[in-house]
Formats: C-alpha cells, sequence, structure tokens
C-alpha cells in the first residue's frame, strides 16, 4: 500500500472499529493494572491470538484516559507493508485523531523492520503499547534493539473469574443457589475455555478450527518458511490431541517422518512462540535435567477437543490439570514465580511452583479420588514433592472434593479447582 488516500480510509475505520469497544459488555482483568502508561518503556503485551490483547489495551488506555492513535496490522490491507512506510502511517493519524500522547500499535510484529519506528518513538518521548502473538519476533527484536526500554506483559485468555464475570455468574454469594450455579459454569468453562469471542458462538469447533489453522500457517508456517507443512500441522494436532504430554523428539521424528530430532524441537519451539502451546519444564536442582523432557500443554481447553477431527475425547482429569496450569502459569508471571512438574521413577506431582530456587508450593490435580486406590495414589504424588523439595505448602486439587489431610505429620489441602480458580484473585 503506497496510496495515502487509501490508507487514510483503512486507518479511519479502524478508529471507528477500536471505538466500538465502549458499547461492548467488558471484563477487567488483572494485567490492565501492570499496563504503565506513564512508563517511558513500550508496554508490549503478548498472547494466542483472540486471548483479548487489543481489548485490554483499549481498556487501559481508556482507564488512564490518554489520548492514543491506532493502527491495527493484522489487516490484510497491510500485507507487504514496509516499515519505511510507516512514517506515512503516523501522518495519517496525526490528521485522524489530530493530538495524541499514545500509540496503540497492535500486531506490530507482521511489519518487518518495526522495531526501528518504535525506538523513534520512544526516543521522541511518545508512549507505545504492543501486542504480539509471536513471542519470538517481539521478544527478540525487543532484546537486541529495545533494551531495557520495553515491559512485556502476557495474556491468556479468560480465567474462570472472568469467565463467570461475562455470564453474570455470582463468585462470592455463600449461598446453595450460588455454589451449584459457580458448579455449573464451571463444568461449562472445562468444556468451552476461556476464549472471549467463543461465549457468544454457538458453532465452536469452526471457531477453534480457524484459530488454530491461523495460528500455524500464518504465525507458524509463513514466518519459518515451513516447506513439509502436513507433518508441521500433523505434530501440532497429534500433541493437541494428547496435552498434556511430555515430549520425546526422537519417536515423534520417527511419527512424522521428519528428518531429525532438532527438526522436531524446532517445530514444538515455533509452537511455543505463537502460544498455542505452554511448556512446564521438569523440575531439579540440575540445570541440565531441568533443559531436558519438557511437558507442553494447550493454551486453553478448546484447543483440546473442540476441532474437526479431534480425538482426545473428553479425559476430564487432562482439562482439569490443563485449567490449572493456565492459572497457575497467569498467577506466577504476575507475581515471577516459575512452575515445573516432578517426575521420579517412585511417581510424580504435577506442579512445583518455585521463587527462585525455592519450591513454595506443591500442587496435584485429580478429576475423581473417591476410589481409594486413586486417593492414595494422588496423595503419595503430593508427598513425593514435599520429599524432593522439602515444600510443606502441599495441595490436591479435584474437580468437587473439600477436605484436609493429615498424612505422617505433612498437611494436605484438598479442595475443588472452581473454588481454589476464584480465590487466586484474577
Amino acid at each position: 500500500m503506497t496510496d495515502i488516500r487509501e490508507l487514510e480510509f483503512l486507518l479511519s475505520e479502524q478508529q471507528e472499529d477500536i471505538e466500538r469497544r465502549a458499547k461492548e459488555k467488558l471484563c477487567h482483568r488483572k494485567e490492565t493494572e501492570l499496563v504503565d502508561l506513564t512508563s517511558p518503556q513500550a508496554q508490549v503485551v503478548v498472547g494466542v491470538r483472540r486471548s483479548g490483547k487489543s481489548t485490554l489495551c483499549y481498556q487501559a488506555l481508556k482507564e488512564a484516559k490518554v489520548k492514543f492513535a491506532y493502527v491495527d496490522f493484522d489487516d490484510e490491507r497491510f500485507t507487504d507493508f514496509k516499515a519505511t512506510q510507516l512514517n506515512d502511517v503516523l501522518g495519517v493519524l496525526y490528521k485522524i485523531y489530530k493530538d495524541f500522547d499514545c500509540l496503540f500499535l497492535d500486531e506490530i510484529q507482521n511489519i518487518e523492520g518495526w522495531h526501528l519506528f518504535v525506538n523513534r518513538m520512544l526516543r521522541q518521548k511518545m508512549h507505545v503499547v504492543i501486542t504480539g502473538s509471536n513471542a519470538k519476533l517481539l521478544s527478540g527484536e525487543l532484546a537486541t534493539h529495545l533494551s531495557g526500554r520495553s515491559k512485556e506483559i502476557p495474556l491468556f485468555p479468560f480465567s474462570f473469574r472472568e469467565f463467570c464475570t461475562m455470564k453474570d455468574i455470582d463468585t462470592e454469594k455463600m449461598t446453595t443457589q450460588a455454589e451449584a450455579f459457580r458448579r455449573a459454569a464451571f463444568d461449562e468453562y472445562m468444556q468451552q475455555g476461556g476464549f472471549p469471542e467463543m461465549l457468544a458462538m454457538k458453532d465452536n469447533k469452526s471457531y477453534v478450527k480457524g484459530l488454530v489453522d491461523n495460528i500455524l500457517q500464518r504465525d507458524i508456517e509463513q514466518r519459518h518458511k515451513i516447506r513439509n507443512t502436513a507433518a508441521m500441522e500433523s505434530l501440532a494436532q497429534h500433541l493437541l490431541n494428547n496435552s498434556p504430554a511430555i515430549i520425546a523428539a526422537k519417536d515423534l521424528a520417527n511419527t512424522f517422518k521428519l528428518k531429525s530430532e532438532h527438526t522436531v524441537k524446532n517445530y514444538i519451539e515455533y509452537l511455543k512462540q505463537a502460544y498455542l502451546f505452554i511448556g512446564v519444564k521438569k523440575y531439579s536442582q540440575k540445570s541440565k535435567i531441568r533443559l531436558t523432557q519438557e511437558k507442553v500443554y494447550a493454551v486453553d481447553v478448546a484447543m483440546m477437543n473442540q476441532r474437526e477431527n479431534a480425538f482426545a475425547g473428553e479425559n476430564l482429569g487432562h482439562r482439569l490439570e490443563t485449567i490449572v496450569l493456565i492459572h497457575l502459569m497467569r498467577k506466577c508471571k504476575m507475581e515471577n514465580l516459575d512452575v515445573y512438574y516432578l517426575n521420579e521413577r517412585s511417581g510424580e506431582c504435577d506442579f512445583v511452583v518455585c521463587k527462585g530456587n525455592k519450591a513454595v508450593q506443591a500442587i496435584q490435580v485429580s478429576y475423581d479420588i473417591s476410589a481409594e486406590k486413586t486417593r492414595t495414589r494422588e496423595i503419595k504424588g503430593v508427598l513425593l514433592a514435599a520429599k524432593h523439595t522439602g515444600c510443606e505448602n502441599l495441595l490436591l486439587l479435584t474437580d468437587h472434593e473439600f477436605n484436609n489431610t493429615d498424612i505422617d505429620g505433612h498437611k494436605i489441602k484438598i479442595q475443588p479447582v472452581y473454588d481454589w480458580a476464584l480465590k487466586l484473585g484474577i
């Protein structure tokens, strides 16, 4: 695009689009408070496509009463747009918005060389808010060219509390009816997931298919120039069907007839960079072990079986574990904590939360522990974590059971995931 008049039409339409959000029902998200519009640093909101990044930034800007100008570079009319033309964008924005203090740049990583423009804006004391759905393209350029001049804010799809807010479900009242409504809402959340747009849709499979295809084709295959797209997509669908899964690169290379384990590792890294998957490292005091046997989770439970030809089935235990991981990651990102999984010959524990090199909580997740054998196994996993980490903050999360137990002097709290998620404060 080189025609200034065409650019003016495009940016004027985008101004109308962003202002329409003022009429929509919006949910306050905790990450809004992390966007610092007084800072000289670029505020960079990152996460999977359709997780609500643009809406979050819009809310932060409106709440701060900042004069801003908006550009969405994820518009097909920006295809083949060059960084050298970004000054034309700036000129048109001044014509449309008149005076403004902040630039809101949506999916800026689509423009090669974008960092030079942003760097210039920051030097000119312009406040800049950026969104992006590719970790490497953003963080790589930020680290290289905007070192110390950017603040990264990760965003995930809706938490259960936010899901309840949008569904008008009371999360505080302690009555039988309110509790029953929360339980029913959680059952829906566990099947539907937290993508904001899906709350108003009936054809979830079509939506998720389009989203996954978009991520695979645009954010991965085009950007990384993947030749064997069939193998790449089959690998992604396989991992979504089997999420959560510990990565065995050699086995995956053989299954999908890829040239090497290195290729598999690259593909999985691309999937994580596009936020389709979340990686969790194995807990160990040894750095070498933490670098092996990574476990990957779908970024939202909707992607586990709300796709065409998905064979993941219900598998409520894995869905519950994924929801816990997503909530944990979101909470820990805000509080600078790390999440690992523990896997030893004698057993495993789903999550170990660490502050630096100290374990501060061990969490085991099981859908139903009513059977004595299952209950014994899950408690054994929590006790194993206590033994290996020295942590005594032990939690066993289930679908519905409230209880506390004391085993050999170790106090274990048993709590339903829906109640735990609401108490996280996100």
